[in-house]
Order: C-alpha cells, then sequence, then structure tokens
C-alpha cells in the first residue's frame, strides 16, 4: 500500500515504527465504488436525476412527438452521470489517502485526504464493535469507545458509523471481507483486554531487624 505522499511512513498507515512486541495482524482501505455509494449516496443522487429525466420527457410529450420528448430529458441524464462520476471521484481520492489497521494492540486509521490524520484507539479504549454487512461481503466496522474518549464526527467523517454524532463511533467504512477483518478484531482485542497488567510499586526498606 505505498503512496508517494507518504513516504515520511516508516510503515504504510502509521506515523511511528511498531514498538517492541507490536505487530501488524491487517491493513486495508475502503472499496471505493460502495464507499461513493454508501458515504456520498451515489445510488441517490442518480435516483434523482432520473426521475428529474421521467419528469422532464413527460412534461414534453404532452406538446412534441415522444421521440423528441426523450431527447430533452438527455441532459438530465448527462447531468446525473457527471454528478455520479465527481462522486466517485471524491469517494476515490478518500479511499487511496486511507488505510486502516488493526494490530495485536490496537486499532489505527490514516484518514483524510487533504489534511491527514492518524486515530490511535487502543483495545482497552474500546468497549464494544458493531458490523454491518452487505450480500457482496464487504461491510462497516464501527467501534463503541469507553469513558471520556471523544472523536469529532465531522473531523473524522466518512470513517465513522453514520448519524452516530455523539457520540461518534469510528469505523472501518465499506471494507471488503469484513466478517474475517471483524473475526481477527475480535480474537486480538480479547487477548488484549485478558493480559494481565503487571504494576510496579515501590517497596519499603527492609525491616530492620529486632535488637
Amino acid at each position: 500500500m505505498h503512496h508517494d505522499d507518504f513516504k515520511f511512513e516508516p510503515i504504510p498507515g502509521l506515523p511511528e515504527a511498531l514498538p517492541e512486541g507490536e505487530h501488524i495482524l491487517w491493513q486495508g482501505r475502503p472499496d471505493s465504488l460502495r464507499l461513493a455509494k454508501e458515504a456520498w449516496k451515489m445510488n441517490w443522487v442518480l435516483g434523482y436525476f432520473a426521475l428529474l429525466t421521467v419528469w422532464r420527457i413527460g412534461v414534453s410529450s404532452t406538446t412534441v412527438p415522444l421521440s423528441e420528448a426523450m431527447l430533452h430529458g438527455v441532459p438530465f441524464l448527462l447531468a446525473g452521470a457527471l454528478a455520479a462520476l465527481i462522486l466517485f471521484g471524491l469517494a476515490t481520492a478518500q479511499s487511496r489517502s486511507t488505510v486502516y489497521t488493526l494490530t495485536n494492540k490496537r486499532v489505527a486509521m490514516r484518514i483524510g485526504a487533504a489534511l491527514t490524520m492518524t486515530l490511535n484507539l487502543p483495545y482497552v479504549q474500546i468497549g464494544n464493535a458493531g458490523l454491518k454487512l452487505t450480500k457482496n461481503g464487504m461491510g462497516t466496522l464501527a467501534f463503541e469507545l469507553l469513558g471520556d474518549t471523544r472523536l469529532s464526527y465531522m473531523m473524522t467523517w466518512p470513517h465513522v458509523r453514520p448519524w452516530h454524532f455523539n457520540p461518534s463511533q469510528p469505523a472501518f467504512r465499506a471494507i471488503p471481507d469484513a466478517a474475517r477483518v471483524a473475526a481477527v478484531f475480535a480474537d486480538a482485542a480479547e487477548t488484549r483486554v485478558a493480559e494481565p497488567v503487571v504494576t510496579r510499586t515501590s517497596t519499603a526498606p527492609d525491616a530492620i531487624a529486632a535488637e
């Protein structure tokens, strides 16, 4: 997943080298077409222009022959195609600038086509995850954060669960083979959270032997 704009990354998708004991389990990015349909509502836009086309043909057919009326609908079809092409281009730019990463210790998301940022979400800060699958196996994996951890919906869109504003839920959007990715996340999170935490405390000096 090399991209010339991110040569400064020691590891693609991560701002710094992984510390000792941490390793990558999975990396991926959104599917451009699926992202255009889900986040940018490309199908709705196409449907809107299709309705405009039918309406224009219907209105024109009352005054001119149907063959001529159909020509009156062509500009609307062309406008719809152009709008869809623009939305697909925006989704493609977002997809190419995005890298989702699962390690054995955290979820990482390098996002942003214009203003790039990296989110690091340790498994201990994630309370739950929800998976929404489509028939072709693509889907969205959203993460519910614990405690006071808050992320801006607008700053992280479209890499968030739709319509969940407060609190927002960061998400892997439109990823292929989403069920397998969710399984990798579940196994890694369960293993990480189950690890015992060893804390070091200061000890009192040895007791002075009784005289």
